[in-house]
């Protein structure tokens, strides 16, 4: 299983986050080629302005389809606009993981 994390500092409208963070896991939990093979986790840090986003995904194709999705462009259109740029962007195998959540 592959995936990303993405850091970065956002200190504007919190609707605005929360919304377009919401929207696109909602579009991902929508679309039936990415549920379940694609799943979205943001966060706020204790210090209130440090965001993280955590994507995992099953495969390449998965990744592909999902990247290649208006909901997808449109989403990482607002995170480069929240982050004023480019944000930190690590990907990563994920080498072992709990069951749950």
């Amino acid at each position: 299983m592959r995936g990303i994390t993405i850091t970065y500092s956002y200190e504007g409208n919190e609707s605005a986050w929360i919304d377009a963070t919401a929207a696109f896991i909602s579009a991902i939990d929508s679309d039936p080629a990415a549920a379940g093979k694609f799943t979205y986790q943001v966060a706020v840090a204790d210090d209130g302005t440090t965001r993280f986003h955590w994507g995992r995904w099953d495969s390449a194709e998965t990744l592909a389809h999902v990247q290649a999705q208006p909901y997808f462009r449109e989403f990482a259109a607002k995170v480069r606009e929240f982050a004023g740029g480019a944000p930190h962007a690590t990907g990563h195998d994920i080498a072992a993981k709990t069951s749950g959540w």
